[in-house]
């Protein structure tokens, strides 16, 4: 499987070179460049890529404005790139259905593990990283609840799941942590984004602390 990707930055440079990184992979294809949140908006609309980097500070319309509307109207997974790495462009981000952020001084292997992570469903936050912001996300009512009676839909071990998705942790760990293959653990993260609809662990992430699964800062 070939990985679609936009990339959309202003600076010339930056998306020239991220987009020469990317396309070096024999899995992974470029399928346009864009200069402003507009022009992403308009290549994912054109090229239905699977997956679109966006910088956060664009002429016209900025990174996050063009990660709601995208994430809105499609099944395309945003990856917001900044050179600030202050909160509220996290939560921002976030907020608006992006599935990762990343600083652009991200190495090379890292960027193309971000782009795989991301269409594999995953998460692009560190386990620290993702417990610190999302508790503070949700102290600040920037989301909006989801309803306790919808876990109800879940079982025990989809529960557990969760739980422990809203920590930080990876598949191979959940599997240590539950005893089950990560075959098992795939198909129960399936379950639980799927019977919630989230679309990805990182609202599943943000669901567990808003539904009182885990307290923020615990």
């Amino acid at each position: 499987m070939t990985i679609r990707v936009v990339v959309a930055d202003d600076q010339e440079l930056v998306r020239s070179g991220f987009a020469m990184i990317l396309s070096a992979q024999p899995d992974i294809e470029v399928v346009a460049e864009a200069g402003d949140g507009a022009e992403a908006v308009a290549a994912v609309r054109r090229h239905a890529p699977d997956v679109v980097l966006l910088d956060i500070r664009m002429p016209r319309m900025d990174g996050i404005e063009a990660a709601r509307t995208i994430c809105a109207e499609s099944g395309c997974k945003a990856v917001m790139l900044t050179t600030f790495d202050q909160d509220d462009y996290v939560y921002e981000a976030l907020h608006a259905g992006a599935s990762g952020f990343l600083l652009k001084d991200v190495r090379r292997d890292d960027l193309v593990h971000a782009v795989r992570v991301v269409v594999a469903g995953d998460s692009l936050l560190a386990p620290s990283v993702a417990r610190r912001l999302v508790a503070d996300f949700t102290s600040r009512g920037q989301a909006a609840a989801i309803a306790a009676p919808v876990l109800g839909a879940l079982t025990a071990r989809e529960r557990e799941t969760l739980v422990l998705l809203g920590r930080g942790l990876s598949n191979a760990e959940i599997a240590a942590e539950l005893v089950v293959s990560e075959h098992t653990v795939k198909t129960h993260v399936s379950n639980v984004l799927s019977k919630l609809g989230l679309r990805d662990r990182i609202q599943a992430v943000i669901c567990a602390y808003e539904t009182g699964l885990i307290a923020p800062g615990g």
